[in-house]
C-alpha cells in the first residue's frame, strides 16, 4: 500500500491519464463517425462497445510488453528501409484510415444526404470489426507512450481505465454535436485523413511531432467554433432581411 503515499505514482497517473485522453480524441472521432451510419437507437451501444474494446485492447497490449518489444525488430528490408511489425501495423492502419475518411467525405459530398444515408447503413457487427481494427493502431501509439512514461503496470492500466471512463461520458455529446453540424463532421473527417497520413509517415520512419498535429487540429476547431458562432448570429438577421424584401 506504499503507492498511496507515493507522490511519484500519483503524478505519473495524472499525467498518463491526461495523455491517454488526448491520444484518445482521434479514437472518439472515428467511432462517432462510424456509429453515425447506424440507426439512432444503436449508435450509443456501438460507441460504448467501441470504447470498451479500445480499453481492453490497450490493457492487453500493456500485459504483452515482450511481444511489443519484438514488434520493433526488422522483419524485412525494402529499398534500404527496414520494416518491422509496428511499421506494418502503422502503414496498414494509416492507409485504411485515409481510404475510409476519403470514402466518407465522398458520400457526404455526392448526392443528397438522404440517399447517402440510405446507402450507407452499415451492419452492426461489421462496424464493430472496423472499430476494433483501428483500435489496434490507435492503442499501439497510446501504449508505447504509456510504457515510456511509467514503470508500474498498475499505473498504466489505471490511467487507461480512467481515460476511457472520461471518453465514455464525452462520446455522446461529441457525436451529437458532430451529427448536428455537417461542417464539423467534414472537419472531423479531415482530422482522420491527417491522422492516417501521419501514421503512414510514421510507418516509413519519418517522425512528425504530435504537438504539431494536435496544434493544427486545435486551431482548426477554434476557427470552426468562431464560424458556428457567426452563423448562429447572422442567420436571424438574414431571415429578417428576406422578410423585409418580400
Amino acid at each position: 500500500m506504499d503507492w498511496i503515499v507515493n507522490p511519484e505514482i500519483w503524478v505519473a497517473l495524472l499525467t498518463l491519464t491526461a495523455l491517454e485522453i488526448v491520444l484518445g480524441v482521434d479514437n472518439i472521432i472515428f467511432i462517432s463517425v462510424l456509429a453515425g451510419k447506424l440507426p439512432k437507437a444503436r449508435q450509443a451501444r456501438a460507441r460504448t462497445i467501441g470504447l470498451l474494446a479500445a480499453m481492453l485492447m490497450r490493457i492487453a497490449l500493456l500485459f504483452s510488453l515482450s511481444w511489443l518489444s519484438r514488434l520493433t525488430h526488422p522483419l524485412f528490408t525494402v529499398a534500404g528501409l527496414q520494416v518491422s511489425g509496428r511499421d506494418l501495423i502503422l502503414l496498414l492502419g494509416g492507409i485504411f484510415l485515409i481510404g475510409k475518411s476519403t470514402w466518407e467525405i465522398h458520400e457526404n459530398l455526392e448526392g443528397s444526404v438522404q440517399a447517402a444515408r440510405e446507402k450507407a447503413v452499415a451492419s452492426f457487427s461489421g462496424l464493430i470489426v472496423q472499430i476494433m481494427l483501428l483500435d489496434i493502431v490507435f492503442s499501439l501509439d497510446s501504449v508505447i507512450t504509456a510504457i515510456g512514461m511509467a514503470r508500474h503496470i498498475g499505473v498504466m492500466v489505471a490511467a487507461v481505465v480512467i481515460a476511457v471512463a472520461v471518453m465514455l461520458v464525452a462520446a455522446k455529446p461529441i457525436a451529437e454535436f458532430v451529427d448536428r453540424h455537417p461542417t464539423v463532421k467534414m472537419l472531423a473527417l479531415s482530422f482522420l485523413l491527417l491522422i492516417g497520413f501521419s501514421l503512414v509517415v510514421e510507418g516509413l520512419h519519418q517522425h512528425i511531432p504530435k504537438g504539431y498535429i494536435y496544434f493544427a487540429m486545435g486551431f482548426s476547431v477554434f476557427v470552426e467554433m468562431i464560424n458556428l458562432r457567426l452563423r448562429k448570429v447572422s442567420e436571424p438577421v438574414q431571415f429578417q432581411r428576406r422578410l423585409q424584401e418580400e
